[in-house]
């Protein structure tokens, strides 16, 4: 009966990269290819977002959270980062959309190249990449987990790296042909079948797990959502680190990173943009909640056992999808995995393509190209950043950290970027006398350090005292500074040097009057 779930993946692996090209029709220019000629309407941008932004990890990795959190220490504390994400996408919606969708731009790192100067548009995009290169390829792997599983319980051995090539294949198809419209259809209709899943994944559990297991959960902690007992510098779901940290990550998330940016700019209509991330805030919400609480139930499931030492699994990420794969049943385990898989096809490709061609290639030609080709140039780049995902998710797959959560590993890869990025808008919104050369120096400080703090500094586990400078790994009471503090620090650090920067200037730089980017729409 298991050869029914393979026919149902197989299907859903075809078919969707060919239901994404009839979705998203011929492209005929590169502004249609790069945003959709602003014909997305806001709910689907909405969705495309959610899913985006924390499919596969969120699937696979957030019950994984959920699981191992140790006794007492609140088994849905993550929840706390999404209620910081919904007031960070609350300020991106009111301060930066406005200078994306009003002022027609194509990447949200043309309005630092009104501000500042292309240099600055170039370091800010070429960042982008390299953090987007990473993190998604840490996504793409994740996906090829579960099917490394299900091969695997056919006694089939494939390597990740074979399953990441396919999966790859598969996600460039659509985006190569349908643009970015097939990208947020597909990216919309894959969050709700994996959302389904989920569902249907709880239907069963409740089935099969032994009475009074919710009471044993409540005291053990696993329905804690706010901590206020962990220290604010270690503890990563300490309520004041995961609210205000939270918010800082969403507003560099959402407001500086051209993935998501990309899916709300579709829209073309500043109200739509501004619906479609401030509903995304409170459905990311729901949907955390949704896999923790798989999490919780997976841990009443096998009463507590470390996935690792007593499960026999290569890595804790790997528990969810071998409960899908061993437990449920036929036909309703393919239709979960293929949901799943649906998340790799959450193309950041498009977002690649458009910031590689406008930020950089346009850059570095000095000229504008047309319509034409900048449809040309766009899918040749989506094909060239698909094959170096596909390495780097095979990379991932042979040295990833068998101990922390994917989506932890994720999250923290965008700490060293996100602060300066972010920090780079919020300086040419606050600072109107600042230069490029100041916003440059400011945005490679922040980098440079953010890297010292996140490998290097080390605080105590108990007190969370600073133990000094140690690049080893974390072990025992020695911890690192807990992730959501790294957008913010960098955020500071960029403020810190490019305002100290700007004291130089006695007046405020030529550009500094871009506040009404819709007077000047920069050419399509």
């Amino acid at each position: 009966m298991r050869a029914l779930d393979l026919a149902i993946i197989l299907v859903f692996l075809i078919g969707m990269p060919l239901l994404g090209i009839a979705i998203g029709g011929r492209q005929k220019s590169g502004k249609d290819y790069f945003v959709g000629d602003g014909k997305i309407s806001w709910w689907v941008a909405c969705l495309s977002v959610v899913s985006a932004e924390t499919s596969t990890l969120t699937v696979l990795s957030v019950p994984t959270v959920a699981y191992i959190a140790a006794p007492g220490a609140g088994g849905m504390t993550y929840l706390s980062l999404a209620i910081g994400y919904i007031l960070g996408r609350i300020v991106v919606s009111f301060v930066l959309l406005p200078r994306y969708v009003a002022g027609n731009l194509v990447t949200a790192y043309a309005f630092l190249g009104k501000r500042f100067g292309s240099g600055i548009q170039g370091t800010a995009s070429v960042t982008f990449l390299l953090t987007r290169l990473l993190a998604d390829g840490l996504r793409l792997f994740a996906t090829a987990i579960p099917i490394k599983v299900v091969l695997g319980a056919y006694g089939v051995t494939v390597s990740y790296w074979l399953i990441v090539l396919a999966l790859g294949i598969a996600m460039v198809i659509y985006s190569f042909f349908g643009g970015v419209r097939a990208v947020v259809w597909v990216d919309a209709i894959q969050m709700l079948w994996y959302v389904l899943g989920g569902i249907a994944v709880i239907w069963v559990l409740a089935t099969r797990l032994p009475e009074g297991w919710f009471s044993r959960a409540f005291d053990a902690n696993k329905f804690q959502i706010l901590d206020f007992s962990s220290h604010p510098l270690t503890g990563q779901y300490a309520i004041i680190t995961a609210v205000i940290g939270g918010a800082v990550l969403s507003m560099a998330s959402h407001g500086s990173d051209q993935l998501i940016v990309q899916r709300l700019q579709s829209t073309n209509d500043l109200k739509a943009a501004q619906k479609a991330l401030i509903a995304s805030g409170f459905v990311v919400f729901l949907q955390f909640a949704l896999f923790l609480f798989i999490g919780v139930m997976l841990w009443a499931f096998y009463n507590g056992l470390d996935p690792v030492k007593q499960l026999g699994l290569r890595t804790n990420d790997e528990l969810f999808a071998n409960y899908i794969v061993t437990e449920l049943p036929s036909g309703l385990s393919g239709f979960v995995i293929a949901g799943i898989l649906a998340a790799a096809l959450s193309s950041s490709l498009g977002a690649l393509a458009s910031s590689t061609v406008t930020d950089v290639y346009e850059r570095l030609i000095k000229r504008q190209l047309s319509d034409t080709d900048r449809l040309k140039q766009g899918r040749i780049w989506t094909v060239i950043w698909a094959g170096l995902l596909i390495v780097f998710a095979g990379f991932f797959a042979s040295y990833s950290s068998t101990s922390d959560p994917i989506v932890v590993q994720g999250l923290s890869i965008t700490g060293y970027t996100y602060g300066a990025l972010l920090g780079a808008f919020l300086l040419g919104l606050l600072f109107k006398k600042a230069r490029q050369p100041d916003a440059i120096i400011a945005f490679v400080v922040t980098v440079v350090v953010m890297a010292f703090v996140i490998l290097g500094l080390k605080f105590s586990k108990a007190s969370g005292s600073l133990l000094g400078v140690d690049f080893g790994k974390a072990g025992g009471d020695k911890v690192a500074l807990a992730f959501p503090w790294y957008t913010l620090f960098g955020v500071l650090i960029t403020l810190l040097v490019g305002g100290l920067l700007s004291l130089r200037h006695k007046t405020p730089a030529p550009q500094s009057g871009l506040d009404e980017p819709e007077k000047e729409p920069e050419p399509a």
